[in-house]
């Protein structure tokens, strides 16, 4: 297999952390220590940050995501966002089906694809995340649910719109406990996904698809993970909060 076939994306979900004031002095800080990356950037934050994270992010390196995006283009549906009104903003991409939204929020599969499948007719780029929990995994369903999940969120995605989708496995069991899985665990359960997409688009275009490490990768292991022939970067929490520490992950998936 090929990694130069696609593109290494590091991605930072800020969750809900950050005012717009605090946006613009990080991704200030973050713009020196990032330049000239090897790989894409991208911080997807709060919608109420986005537009100060699109007007200090011009003119850098640095794109800007969401973090959740409807399947309708209107309507009654209080609180939410459309991917036409994220376009609008000068959003490039969009987290969906993290495991948070999952578990908090009453995100589903099916509700993943129709997000998925919105996200991507507006044109967003879709970081999609997958993952097991800690009793799935012990179960020995890895494989099994990753496959699913995976096959689920790309329903009704024609082959010529992989392109705008990446996919972020994270093992639920290792976001925001400071357990990571091993580089072995992490490229295992990619390669899960990557024949998943494989099995219903071929492996030709299952090799072009990039697919992210998303449980507690940090400045400190990333240079292992991301060396893995399945791990094409990584869709990071509490370490992009911290330039100096995202900027070495950023490097880390530029070599």
């Amino acid at each position: 297999m090929d990694k130069t076939k696609r593109n290494a994306v590091i991605a930072g979900n800020w969750k809900m952390n950050k005012t717009p004031c605090e946006t613009t002095a990080l991704i200030n800080e973050m713009k020196p220590l990032v330049a000239g990356a090897d790989c894409k950037v991208v911080l997807c934050v709060p919608f109420i940050d986005i537009p100060a994270a699109v007007e200090a992010a011009k003119g850098s390196n640095i794109e800007i995501g969401a973090e959740n995006v409807h399947f309708k283009a209107s309507g009654a549906y209080t609180g939410e966002i459309s991917a036409q009104m994220l376009v609008e903003s000068g959003v490039k991409y969009v987290v969906i089906g993290h495991s948070e939204r999952r578990q908090y929020f009453g995100e589903t599969d099916q509700t993943v694809n129709l997000r998925t499948l919105a996200a991507i007719q507006a044109g967003l780029t879709a970081i999609v995340c997958v993952g097991e929990t800690l009793e799935q995994r012990e179960l020995g369903y890895t494989e099994t649910l990753l496959k699913f999940q995976t096959k689920m969120a790309l329903t009704n995605v024609k082959a010529e719109d992989l392109n705008k989708i990446i996919i972020a496995y994270e093992p639920v069991w290792a976001i925001g406990t400071g357990v990571t899985a091993s580089a072995q665990q992490a490229d295992e359960g990619n390669g899960f996904v990557r024949e998943a997409i494989a099995e219903v688009y071929g492996k030709d275009v299952a090799d072009t698809v990039t697919i992210q490490y998303g449980g507690s990768m940090n400045a400190g292991n990333a240079d292992e993970l991301v060396a893995k022939i399945n791990v094409d970067g990584g869709l990071i929490g509490g370490a992009s909060l911290k330039a100096e520490d995202f900027s070495v992950i950023v490097k880390a998936a530029s070599k």
